[in-house]
């Protein structure tokens, strides 16, 4: 059981008024009620799916921006600025001291405005205020690339030392907060390995008022519940605004007024809805938010009632139950979805207020209809087509309509059934295994036809799937017409049509608009949806389908679909074939200047006929071309497969040959020339020497051999004193004689322990040698230069001492005197390399021939001659 279907299981405890086994009345008790489970499956959360946040996350996430927007630093700043800072605060990373690398550009598309107002507006803004610090970053060429930037306020939290502080968010956090950004205004990019990152929702959303939406939207996520409601204000509002438009402007820090303008365009973007309840007077007082994005995230499917913009956000109705006539033209709800399980209590209370003006308070006028159906909604359905008969159900119900003899109602089936008020035996429609009922509860509407047989249709809404729904909604009319089969196949074909179109625009999420439009244009074409006969086969075989008119797969009607403008290559084909018979009947015209008209249009059409036949011909040639050039490459392919089978079994034969190899260092046979334990030990061996000149490079005079191998020597020593002391507790914790029983592996886990004591104190070794170097007279005067270059920057002149300016130049000095120290290091290791090398090779013995030829050519003394002659 998941965690939400165990919370929607547990115990509830309810206090009672029981007077009962003894108890007083009046004494309240405690009971325990069992709460049943939730209806249907339990929606999975999707890993990596920012809009699920947990409540801690949520709340720390709307802490940290709430405190950054509101800083006394930004206090009368717009709300560009903010934006702007808390996206750079989102993009801060860790590993580089909580700052990020960006530029004018890049920050307008987060924002949604010009770069040059973020360069010439919103960047002084910040940095005037004291909330950024930033340094230019330049190229090789010494260009400015762009701007390092850190938020300080949240680079003096992280720095604080109080992990408490709402702005001292760790490494997930961040992460969190930046997916959460992208998902609602990300600018949409394509990575270098060829990965796209989608747009965010109000991505189109730029110029005036795009930063205000969408810090709005992020601030309204962040204090939503796992149901997409926005947690309203409380206390009294103001009630010609009402409570949804003063929440949104608490949030921002701005009027009622603007709060309003926000939820406004909010909604035109379909990114929340606002819903009216009624309250016990009748009137709609009371309104909620939902955000749609994070509800559907969620699971929860949403009904939306889509009311004008212009006339929302008031907590107060426009008019009474009993009135329901809008002074103005009423807007139809559109119903994007069905209720999830458990959701009719809570949706009901706003769908009523909503719809309110689709009700009247006077009993239903029946409708015109034709033979008696079982889908009727009430009992008097209008007979229809004819004028004489009433039109209301309580006219004239004590004549017999259609009755037989005794009086008695038949269906059209010919059976006879009962009036209304009877209670039969067996009803005729209980008899048809309850499909009438059946069909209601999945949202199909039977329709009767002769014979007592019922004839499923299909769905009265639209397929669940969002891009389906917003594909096929010009065809809403011929989808109702469809049965459950045909629907099918549709929402199939619909479905991978949609894909085809994801791949060749670049915007992906234009795909299902752009199918939309195309089943607009091909309904204007036919006439409307009145004639279209079949509107199964209209839907597959004309509306879905790409209509080139030339060879480019973007092309559809000549329109390119990735553009939406003309078709380049359209142009191209009509201006060809335009050129071509141009030249042809100048060519005529030449040839033969004195036929008429008639006789001179049927040459033309016969040569155009000759070019077109000779045009086939050659196009049919180079189609074969392409099919022989075609199997030559897959042959190619094929002999290329079979030569890397053939070299990886070589390879493999050779592998062989080389693991039945002994070692070269201890004779052990079938080891690859190298057992696992002398491996360890030449590994080991190597770190020594390296640690030994890690240590020489700050402790030695480096042109003095003597001094480098005496501090190697004591290096080694330290370092074999560890391992003896890793082997002794190694020997203490095993038993006598396992050592003996395997020596092989006995000798391996020796030699790997000292291989893990050698690597652990490199480290140390390092971090000591860079410390050390980093106070050398060179360290200390990058680190000199790089303060006062900091320091005189142009935004800290006017107060070069002050806390901001100096401590953006601890950080520069401190990252030079790094910088120089790695330098260093790397430089002297680099030449205590090269001189073991040149040592090496002077160490090297000379051949026998050579040595032999030298001793050949020494004189003899007079012994040794005297030996010789002997």
């Amino acid at each position: 059981m998941s965690t939400l279907a165990m919370t929607s299981a547990a115990p509830l405890w309810e206090s009672i008024d029981n007077s009962v086994d003894g108890a007083p009345a009046g004494r309240s008790r405690r009971w325990l009620r069992s709460v049943p489970a939730q209806a249907g499956p339990v929606v999975p959360l999707e890993l990596g799916n920012p809009l699920q946040l947990t409540k801690a996350m949520r709340a720390r996430l709307l802490a940290a921006v709430r405190a950054l927007v509101s800083d006394p630093a930004l206090k009368g700043a717009g709300d560009p600025a903010r934006l702007a800072a808390v996206v750079l605060m989102a993009k801060a990373k860790v590993a580089a001291d909580y700052s990020t690398r960006i530029t004018a550009k890049e920050l307008g598309r987060w924002v949604g405005l010009k770069p040059s107002r973020i360069a010439h507006k919103v960047l002084p803004e910040l940095r005037e205020r004291g909330v950024l610090g930033s340094n230019e970053t330049t190229s090789a060429a010494g260009r400015m690339t762009g701007l390092e930037c850190w938020v300080i306020p949240m680079y003096r939290a992280q720095h604080g030392g109080d992990r408490r502080h709402v702005l001292a968010l760790s490494r997930v956090e961040l992460v969190v907060l930046l997916k959460l950004i992208e998902a609602l205004f990300a600018p949409g990019w394509a990575d270098k390995d060829g990965r796209l990152t989608r747009t965010g929702m109000l991505a189109d959303r730029t110029g005036r008022g795009a930063a205000t939406d969408r810090l709005g939207l992020l601030l309204m996520v962040l204090s939503s519940n796992s149901k997409g409601w926005l947690q309203l204000c409380s206390g009294s509002v103001d009630t010609g605004r009402g409570r949804p438009a003063a929440t949104a402007g608490r949030l921002l820090g701005c009027s009622p007024a603007a709060g309003a303008k926000v939820l406004s365009r909010l909604q035109e973007q379909d990114v929340l809805t606002v819903d009216r309840r009624e309250t016990a007077s009748g009137l709609n007082a009371r309104s909620r938010v939902r955000l749609l994005p994070v509800a559907q995230a969620h699971g929860v499917l949403v009904r939306e009632a889509r009311e004008a913009a212009a006339s929302v956000f008031s907590d107060l109705a426009g008019s009474a139950s009993g009135d329901h006539e809008a002074a103005g033209e009423p807007v139809t709800p559109v119903v994007t979805g069905l209720e999830g399980p458990g959701q009719g209590w809570e949706a009901g209370s706003a769908d009523l207020a909503v719809a309110a003006h689709l009700h009247a308070s006077h009993a239903p006028v029946v409708t015109p209809g034709g033979s008696l159906s079982l889908s009727g909604g009430s009992s008097g359905e209008g007979r229809g087509g004819n004028p004489d008969l009433p039109d209301r159900a309580c006219e004239r119900e004590d004549q017999a309509v259609d009755a037989d003899a005794d009086g008695r109602l038949t269906l059209t089936s010919g059976e006879v059934g009962p009036l209304r008020g009877e209670r039969p035996k067996e009803s005729p429609v209980d008899e048809r295994e309850g499909q009438q009922p059946a069909a209601v509860a999945a949202g199909v509407r039977p329709k009767a036809v002769g014979g007592g047989k019922t004839q499923q249709r299909g769905r009265v809404g639209l397929p669940k799937d969002l891009g389906v729904q917003v594909a096929l909604a010009p065809v809403a009319g011929l989808w109702e017409q469809l049965n459950g089969w045909q629907q099918q196949r549709v929402e199939e074909a619909a479905a991978a049509e949609l894909g085809r179109l994801v791949d060749l625009l670049m915007l992906p999420q234009a795909a299902p608009r752009l199918l939309a439009d195309r089943f607009t244009d091909r309904l204007e074409e036919t006439g409307g949806e009145a004639l279209v006969n079949s509107p199964f086969g209209w839907i597959t075989r004309k509306g879905l389908v790409r209509r080139p008119a030339c060879s480019d797969v973007r092309c559809d009607d000549g329109i390119r679909l990735d553009t939406g403008g003309e078709c380049d290559n359209c142009g191209n084909v009509i201006h060809i074939r335009r050129a071509r018979r141009a030249k042809i009947a100048a060519e005529i015209d030449r040839e033969l200047p004195g036929l008429g008209t008639s006789e001179r249009r049927q040459v033309l059409e016969d040569r155009l006929r000759e070019y077109a036949t000779a045009e086939a011909e050659d196009f049919a040639v180079r189609r074969e071309q392409a099919r022989a050039a075609q199997a030559r490459r897959d042959a190619a392919r094929a002999a290329a497969r079979e030569r890397a089978e053939r070299e990886r079994q070589a390879e493999a034969a050779a592998e062989a040959v080389r693991q039945a190899l002994p070692c070269e260092d201890c004779g052990q046979d079938r080891s690859a020339r190298l057992c696992e334990a002398c491996g360890y030990r030449r590994r080991t061996e190597a770190l020594i020497v390296e640690a030994g000149m890690v240590a020489a490079t700050w402790s030695a005079a480096l042109d003095d051999a003597h001094d480098v191998a005496a501090v190697t020597a004591h290096v080694r020593a330290t370092m074999e004193a560890d391992i003896e002391a890793t082997h002794q507790q190694f020997l203490a914790l095993m038993e006598p004689g396992d050592l003996e029983s395997n020596p092989v592996a006995a000798a391996s886990v020796l030699a790997f322990n000292a291989l893990q004591a050698v690597q652990q104190a490199l480290p140390e070794y390092r971090s000591s040698a860079l410390g050390r170097l980093g106070r050398t007279e060179e360290a200390e005067a990058e680190a000199r230069g790089a303060y006062k270059t900091e320091q005189d920057r142009r935004w800290y002149k006017h107060n070069p001492t002050g806390a901001d300016a100096v401590a953006a130049a601890t950080k520069a000095a401190d990252a030079a005197r790094e910088r120089t120290a790695e330098y260093l290091l790397a430089t002297r290791l680099e030449q205590l390399h090269a001189q073991m090398a040149d040592r090496t090779e002077s160490a090297v013995p000379a051949p026998w021939s050579a040595r032999l030829t030298e001793l050949a050519a020494r004189p003899l003394d007079g012994e040794t001659a005297g030996a010789v002659i002997a």
